[in-house]
């Protein structure tokens, strides 16, 4: 396939690389963290994917409580119009460096990924911890949120989650006063893992959110995906979903959430603090130091469409940055 040109100017490879935009060498330097700037490890994929263009803006994001799961519907679009991408666009080319560096090769790799028995340790500045059984998370009462999701690389999907709101959890723990963070760990069994066996990244993969944001509406605890159990390689048998944020804050394969005083250090932002920031909200106006990130590629488009602020929920989380500098904040 030949290379094209966004409107950035910048060569789509820089972007979206065929095989890996930072070579193995970088990722040798992590102890002295300079530049390393890898891609991330929450996008999925699929370059042949028919889609069309909605209508622009901000509204409710499309929702529907679904205990349980019967059926989902021929046409599943967003709250903007967007069609929701298949079902084998979303599980069949993913990035998740745990498997591999690669994309097309990671649902082979997870296939024989063991999620069951799975658990989930909630924790720190809580008042009544608890360690959940994935039988215990699915008694939550399961919701269908057609969200879209915006990778920091630049394209976007809209994907048909089944979960239930974070928030919901957290109730149940009841958080202590101190809290102010949410960090979250995903599993580390290399055994299963063969992206775990090089040794070139801090593992586990880490993640967090301030305690405001875990207890907005939107931010979800995914659970399965067209109505259907969470693929491997797509994060399971659970993993968060933060549609405002770009792709790589939605963790998967959770297998702990405490809440803590202080911002938690995070993956990618410890590798690579000046390309990867704690907040990453979706933002057209804050480029990444290497592309713009006013527009973007919506899977199985040609052309760009501008990306919107807050990847178009503004209207629903906006409120919790009025006086948040995101330029300095990204």
């Amino acid at each position: 396939m030949s290379k094209k040109t966004f409107q950035s100017g910048i060569p789509s490879s820089e972007i979206t690389p065929e095989a890996l935009y930072i070579n193995r060498r970088n990722f040798m330097k992590i102890a002295g963290i300079s530049g390393a700037a890898a891609l991330l490890a929450a996008c999925g994929v699929q370059p042949n994917q028919s889609s069309s263009q909605g209508p622009q803006g901000t509204g409710t994001p499309a929702r529907r409580d679904t205990q349980p799961v019967t059926s989902i519907p021929a046409a599943i679009k967003d709250e903007l119009g967007n069609p929701a991408n298949s079902y084998e666009t979303i599980t069949h080319f993913n990035n998740y460096y745990e498997f591999s560096q690669g994309k097309e090769d990671v649902a082979a790799l997870a296939e024989k990924f063991v999620d069951s028995p799975w658990q989930v340790e909630v924790s720190g500045l809580v008042q009544k911890p608890k360690t959940f059984g994935m039988d215990e998370l699915l008694k939550f009462v399961q919701q269908e949120r057609v969200y879209r999701l915006r990778c920091v690389e630049g394209w976007s999907l809209v994907i048909p989650w089944m979960g239930f709101p974070l928030a919901a959890l957290l109730k149940e723990v009841e958080p202590q006063g101190s809290a102010r963070y949410v960090r979250f760990t995903t599993a580390n069994l290399p055994d299963q893992m063969p992206g775990l066996r090089d040794g070139l990244f801090p593992w586990p993969y880490t993640e967090g959110l301030r305690l405001d944001e875990a207890l907005n509406d939107l931010t979800l605890l995914a659970t399965g995906l067209y109505g259907k159990p969470l693929p491997n390689q797509d994060g399971a048998p659970i993993r968060l979903v933060t549609p405002w944020k770009y792709g790589f804050k939605s963790a998967k394969a959770l297998v702990k959430i405490e809440l803590v005083a202080d911002q938690p250090a995070t993956f990618w932002s410890t590798i690579a603090p000046d390309e990867y920031g704690f907040y990453a909200n979706v933002n057209p106006d804050v480029p990444h130091p290497r592309w713009s990130q006013s527009t973007e590629r919506r899977i199985g488009e040609i052309s760009r469409r501008k990306t919107l602020l807050f990847n178009g929920y503004a209207e629903q989380v906006g409120q919790l940055y009025t006086d948040l500098d995101l330029r300095k904040n990204y």
